[in-house]
């Protein structure tokens, strides 16, 4: 019986041979059928070889065929594969299956040991502009790599604008061994960028020396980097932290199933392969490997901060290096970008040096790769670098004396209010009817955010409003092509939570009004946790919106409730709710509100404290405490006039009296009629 290594020799020497055969390129499939069909055997000495595991022998010739894309023998377009012309000509010299996977490996092999100046070529390739070309050997000088091994696998990995990669003078390299037809395609190529190619040469002028090709990826290394949190301490258990990632400076994917993509690929592409290559996995995992591995292919890039973690020792590194498709040990790391580890040797400590919001952030397990760019100018300053980090604390402003004046309460009154909110920012004002909780409310609100409105929201609780309303649900909508679908939408806290995690030092305060005419549990779902334990605290969220990302209470985002006491069609709210909130009272009797409407008729030069007095009277006949009237029902300027005060008492005061007597007997108009109390006051 022959090796794995013969095995896999005669697999690749085979696929080479039939792709030989067919130069408009075959899709994976339709290879390897006809692969299988030449050696019928393969499949049993694979199994026998193996002795039993999870990969097939398909799988095996899919990641071999990753080694001779690195050899520049092999490309693969859109979903078909290629032999390239230095293929062809390796297969012409290389007749031998065994010495054909040798060759292979050894260019292979070169290529894992200079992923960096490859890497390092494909960004000056691709940042070589439409019309212009540089020479070959310039581009090996610039990063340290042969020149003919530098042309093989261009041809392999074929980046943006791999064909304007000339020889010194301006002709196809001899390196690419290309027959008739490839050169006229190549010139073709050259001619429609507007390469000057005559007599098969292209013009000097057009040539971009060495000495400026660094220059050409200047724009792209200005641009806005992120951060990503990749785990590798525990993959399909190992560890590759400790022993592959700080070793050969990588960080990776597992990619055990996955087809080798393009850098760039976009996301239907990504997606497409996740659901033919992981066609097992559920839906949910599926939507989890697409998002995941279409960042690390297309929007995680050179520059970008890496992090993970081994436990408590944190590891920053910076991506130096595209993606790359490797055949890995044991399939775990078969997706690998080069990534230049800055503090290997003396870790961070994820508790002591890491901001508190991070753990909160990175908490959903089943995530691989997570985006944490809001913490990127954090791991700079880890770094030692001169970094420009996000002020992450809110500060709440101290009440002004005027501010106070202009709201007719106290200034230590009002203090004491935003003193509660920053030690725990949840508040509710409660009181009877008319004593300005909501008023005060919104008028605290915008004195916290510095009268920004789109800071301050509100909202009302009621019988029949639920978490879909207050945070997020599934609602009709109307499809383009007029059919109804059922889309994931956000309520008013969704939306103010993404803007406080946006802007983490500016306060945004939610006011809820009459909060607890609600089923504050129905409401609250799991955010109820969140309502007393924010700090680095997270929760899944019932619907699974962001990506099965779990949500986290921004520290800036302020709660002020109000509560009507005289309400008594709902339950006082239970020793939960009490536990999450402050409570602060707002009552006729005590200050400031006992005090308010006094103040205010001083302020308006009302010409009497009548109304004042009127209210004292009233309150003090009125002997259930929680439903004795409020200030703000005479802080009008109707109650200057006998017609508008009495029109009050009439339509607004009486009619909540009345209510509170109904069927015990009362002369309501009697005993609180503006008559009767300007007697007893005479």
């Amino acid at each position: 019986m022959s090796t794995m290594r013969e095995l896999v020799a005669r697999l690749e020497h085979m696929g080479a041979s039939i792709l030989a055969e067919h130069p408009e390129g075959l899709r994976e499939r339709e290879l390897w059928q006809m692969v299988t069909e030449r050696l019928p055997t393969a499949e049993r000495e694979y199994s026998e070889l193996r002795g039993g595991g999870s990969t097939t022998v398909r799988q095996e010739f899919s990641f071999g065929s990753i080694d001779l894309v690195k050899a520049g023998w092999l490309t693969k377009t859109g979903r078909r594969w290629f032999l390239t012309p230095v293929g062809r000509h390796a297969l012409r010299l290389y007749a031998d299956p065994q010495t054909f996977y040798e060759a292979a490996q050894g260019r292979y092999n070169y290529w894992n040991r200079n992923k960096a100046g490859f890497a390092m070529v494909q960004r000056l390739v691709e940042a070589i502009p439409e019309g212009a070309w540089a020479s070959a050997s310039e581009l090996a000088e610039e990063t340290g790599l042969q020149a003919d091994a530098l042309v093989a696998w261009l041809q392999g990995a074929r980046p943006e604008g791999w064909r304007r990669v000339l020889d010194d003078g301006g002709h196809l390299p001899a390196a690419a061994h290309l027959n008739e037809d490839d050169r006229r395609e190549w010139l073709r190529a050259l001619e429609e960028e507007d390469i000057d190619v005559t007599s098969g040469r292209a013009d000097a002028s057009q040539r971009i020396p060495g000495s400026d090709l660094r220059q050409l990826v200047t724009s792209v290394e200005q641009m806005p980097h992120r951060a990503w949190l990749v785990r590798g301490s525990n993959v399909l258990g190992e560890n590759l932290i400790r022993g592959l990632w700080l070793q050969d400076g990588i960080c990776s994917l597992p990619a055990s199933r996955l087809r080798e993509l393009p850098p760039e690929a976009p996301i239907e592409q990504v997606k497409a392969a996740i659901d033919e290559d992981y066609s097992g996995a559920s839906a949910q995992d599926r939507a989890r490997l697409t998002a995941e591995y279409h960042a690390f292919l297309s929007r995680m890039r050179e520059g970008d901060i890496v992090v993970t973690n081994d436990g408590a020792k944190v590891y920053v590194g910076v991506v130096v290096g595209p993606p790359m498709f490797v055949s890995s040990v044991k399939r775990r790391a078969n997706l690998q970008r080069s990534v230049e580890w800055r503090n290997a040797g003396a870790p961070f400590d994820y508790t002591e040096d890491l901001p508190d919001e991070f753990s909160a952030r990175i908490s959903n397990p089943d995530a691989e790769l997570i985006e944490v760019t809001e913490f990127y100018e954090d791991f700079r300053k880890l770094l030692g670098e001169d970094a420009d980090v996000v002020d992450r604390e809110m500060r709440l402003p101290d009440v002004t004396s005027d501010f106070a004046e202009r709201l007719l309460v106290g200034r230590e009154w009002l203090q004491e209010c935003v003193e509660l909110l920053r030690e725990r920012p949840q508040l509710i004002f409660y009181g009877p009817p008319g004593t300005g909780k909501t008023y005060l409310a919104q008028h605290l609100a915008r004195y916290l955010t510095g009268g920004q409105p789109e800071t301050v929201k509100l909202v009302q609780f009621h019988p029949a409003y639920s978490y879909e309303d207050f945070f997020e649900g599934f609602r009709p909508r109307t499809a383009d092509d007029g059919q109804i679908r059922f889309e994931l939408v956000r309520g008013p806290f969704r939306r103010m939570a993404a803007a406080a995690h946006a802007h983490p030092n500016q306060p945004y305060v939610l006011i809820i009004d009459e909060i607890n005419r609600g089923n504050l549990a129905k409401i609250f779902g799991e955010l109820y946790f969140l309502l007393e334990y924010r700090k680095g605290e997270s929760v899944q969220l019932l619907y699974e919106s962001e990506g099965g990302q779990e949500f986290t209470m921004p520290p800036n985002v302020i709660i002020i409730g109000t509560m009507n006491t005289a309400d008594r069609s709902i339950a006082l709210v239970d020793a939960a709710m009490r536990r999450r909130f402050w409570f602060v009272e707002l009552h006729p009797d005590e200050p400031p509100t006992s005090e308010m409407l006094r103040k205010w008729l001083r302020r308006e030069q009302f010409p009497s404290d009548e109304p004042a007095r009127l209210l004292d009277e009233l309150n003090r006949r009125i002997e259930d405490r929680d439903f004795r009237i409020g200030p703000s029902y005479l802080m009008r300027e109707s109650a200057k006039t006998e017609e508008g005060l009495r029109r009050i008492w009439r339509t607004q005061i009486l009619p909540l009296l009345e209510e509170h007597h109904y069927g015990d007997g009362t002369d309501v108009k009697a005993r609180y009629g503006l008559d009767a109390l300007r007697r007893s006051l005479s």
